[in-house]
């Protein structure tokens, strides 16, 4: 009987060893430690990065003697605690453009696990014939190195006081700032009931705000509630306004009556910095022949936002808001330095898209 288990527990040993190798690439490593084709060269490159071997990884390209080999690490870890540092690349798809036998162009799309979902990059990589193999021409755009400079902080703020032991965020021993839904949207997506608007603080303090929505029958019972989650910036400054989106997967408009609405508001210290810009921004369709809306975020302030977060809201031709999309940009902003962003919508909101306003939420690490 012992033997048995002894063989057993063995074996499963062996099989979990088998599963492990497979998961973490081996397999592809072996078959394409040789890269003879270009896209060959991109997995073997991609594979060595998933697994953090990085000297292999930068030695698989063919300018490394001109790229600094921690920008190149950066580019797959992140710095300047980015959403980057907290995400892990999981799988990748990998197809060729273009060859003419000595250059080549390769279509990758990234996929990394974050902290806040699924994170997708997609890059175009150039690649070249060296020898009697494929290697990566990695790009080495620089950033720009700026001059010192002073940069005056005169930013509105607002500071809570006499705050309790229990109340070291929020405080709520005091009235909750006025904060008003002004607008109320539901859309039918094909997988499920979509609520957008826009909410206002109507106080002259900040306010910590939520959206819940919940859906009703006929007689006024309640089907499922939702919140709105990360799509809505939570911290109103006085008089200003976010929009915010409420998702209900698997659901129809043909089943509900009616949506009740319901906005939560919460006294909270805040500042108007950092300032963020928005520039350069545009509906187009990306690399994959998605539509998108993109531009530039300048942070205009002396500090590093770690990680931004942009909020978009679509209008048709009556002002009426018609979608809210978001998406976190994974690399910090710099002060001065412009970061690209994109942010996807549906093809059908796109062409009923008459204006669209971009807000953005920062979060700083105040170790970074």
């Amino acid at each position: 009987m012992k033997w048995t288990l002894a063989i057993a527990i063995f074996a499963a040993t062996i099989v979990l060893v088998i599963i492990s190798w497979f998961q973490s690439g081996a397999i592809e490593r072996r078959r394409i430690s040789s890269a003879d084709t270009p896209d060959e060269a991109v997995r073997l490159l991609l594979s060595r990065v998933k697994s953090h071997n990085w000297d292999a990884a930068y030695a698989q390209l063919a300018n490394s003697s001109y790229v600094d080999k921690d920008n190149f690490i950066h580019t797959f870890s992140g710095d300047d605690g980015s959403l980057r540092t907290y995400a892990s690349l999981e799988n990748y798809d990998v197809w060729p453009l273009h060859s003419n036998g000595r250059l080549a162009t390769v279509r990758t799309k990234l996929h990394y696990s974050t902290a806040v979902g699924p994170l997708d990059d997609v890059r175009d990589i150039q690649v070249e014939h060296e020898g009697d193999a494929w290697k990566v021409l990695w790009s080495t755009a620089a950033l720009p190195k700026l001059a010192p400079q002073v940069i005056p902080v005169n930013y509105l703020r607002w500071d809570v006081i006499n705050r309790g032991a229990a109340d070291d965020w929020g405080v709520q021993n005091v009235d909750s700032p006025r904060v008003r839904i002004v607008s109320m949207n539901a859309v039918q997506r094909p997988d499920r009931i979509v609520i957008v608007g826009e909410i206002v603080n109507e106080d002259t303090v900040p306010a910590y705000v939520d959206v819940n929505a919940t859906l009703l029958h006929a007689d006024g019972s309640a089907i499922t509630q939702e919140n709105s989650f990360d799509k809505i910036s939570h911290i109103l400054l006085p008089k200003q306004v976010s929009p915010y989106r409420v998702d209900f997967p698997g659901y129809r408009l043909t089943q509900i009556k009616s949506v009740r609405m319901d906005a939560k508001s919460m006294l909270v210290p805040a500042s108007a910095d950092p300032v963020i810009e928005v520039t350069g921004q545009k509906l187009q369709k990306d690399a994959l022949g998605k539509m998108v809306l993109s531009g530039d975020l300048v942070n205009e302030s002396g500090a590093i936002v770690n990680i931004p977060h942009v909020l978009a809201s679509y209008y048709d031709s009556n002002g009426k808001v018609i979608w809210v999309s978001d998406g976190y940009v994974d690399q910090a902003l710099l002060p001065q330095t412009p970061v690209s962003f994109a942010v996807d919508l549906p093809d059908d909101i796109a062409s009923q898209a008459h204006t669209y306003h971009v807000v953005v939420n920062s979060f700083v690490n105040q170790a970074s």
